[in-house]
């Protein structure tokens, strides 16, 4: 029996389903109109506690969308190879979502989720549960999956506490 991802577990409990492929088609349909829908001007505001703009929370969904997918590619190739955490911090010290239009990061997030589940819609159901170790902790292809859906999740509800209050 594997163990969970420890950090991760948090996106994990945000995404209980078992056919991540369906969730995220099911998540594209239903959050992208939303992020769609934000208005240039509150995406570049920093909300306290938070130290990243809206902006910058897509530009973070994209880089680890793209992350999760490569380590869920490798996996699902049956590659057991252990593969390296990443700094999310230093991708955004060296990122420029600011400067860009919001409206471009929204699109290339969508386009990244949709090559996301193009690529889980070919695994067969048997890579599913093919293992693997990334960031120092064992995973399945199934909990790449989820995890990538509850990672959304859990900062679109950030996204929305912060315009509630705003």
């Amino acid at each position: 029996m594997m163990t969970q991802p420890a950090p991760f577990q948090r996106y994990l409990d945000l995404a209980p389903e078992t056919d991540c492929y369906e969730t995220l088609k099911e998540q594209f349909v239903q959050l992208f109109p939303c992020f769609q829908g934000m208005e240039e001007e509150k995406t570049t505001i920093v909300h306290p506690p938070y130290a990243w703009t809206i902006k910058q929370i897509v530009g973070h969904l994209i880089d680890t969308e793209r992350v999760f997918t490569y380590r869920a590619l490798r996996f699902a190739r049956a590659d057991t190879t252990p593969l390296p955490g990443f700094d999310q911090d230093l991708f955004m010290q060296e990122a420029n979502f600011n400067q860009r239009p919001y409206h471009e990061l929204v699109q290339e997030f969508m386009l990244v989720r949709q090559g996301t589940i193009e690529m889980f819609r070919t695994f067969p159901e048997e890579a599913f549960e093919r293992e693997g170790n990334a960031s120092g902790f064992p995973w399945t292809v199934r909990q790449l999956g989820r995890c990538m859906v509850g990672h959304v999740r859990h900062h679109w509800q950030i996204v929305e506490q912060r315009l509630a209050h705003a």
